[in-house]
């Protein structure tokens, strides 16, 4: 069995539904398969939509990673006997980061990121927002400081001035480099 710190690993989360998780999954997989990177992609929950987009842009089944049915332990088993000890082993989450079975977030994306000691690129709908984008990232900070969010994409992004004040603002008051 391989060990948990050899396969690459990220989380693609958002903070909702509807926030761009799959887009921005299916694009960093093509990516990395264009640039000649090995990929496999997983799915967070029992969704059979998202994970077959994610078999058709990683050219491999795209297995599905659920502790709520599975168990913590066997999501786990699941996920090290199917990635890649190099390359992408991309994990695209369900809802917001927090969103689990009750108000405790347990079954989450951020727990299942935790479990799986992988970093989260948590991508934002930036409509209509500025300086609150980093208000909502520091909370998604504070909230479990042990779950680690590497980056930011920004979607919905109306322009350059938006673009410009949205990173400076998430990388000055966050420390959070905004990666698209």
């Amino acid at each position: 069995m391989q060990s948990s710190s050899v396969s690459p690993r990220l989380v693609v989360a958002g903070l909702s539904g509807d926030s761009g998780k799959t887009l921005v999954s299916l694009a960093l997989v093509i990516l990395a398969r264009k640039c000649g990177i090995p990929v496999r992609a997983f799915k967070k929950g029992p969704d059979y939509i998202d994970a077959a987009w994610l078999r058709w842009a990683s050219g491999s089944p795209a297995r599905n990673l659920d502790t709520f049915l599975m168990g913590p332990e066997r999501t786990s088993q699941q996920f090290l006997t199917n990635s890649l000890p190099s390359g992408l082993n991309l994990i695209e989450g369900n809802r917001g980061l927090f969103d689990g079975v009750d108000a405790h977030g347990t079954h989450s994306t951020a727990e299942l990121a935790k479990l799986l000691k992988a970093p989260g690129l948590l991508v934002i709908n930036a409509s209509k927002v500025t300086h609150t984008v980093a208000a909502l990232v520091m909370g998604c900070k504070a909230l479990d400081p042990t779950v680690r969010i590497g980056g930011v994409i920004l979607n919905h992004v109306s322009g350059s001035r938006h673009e410009r004040v949205l990173r400076e603002s998430l990388e000055t008051t966050c420390g959070i480099p905004v990666l698209g």
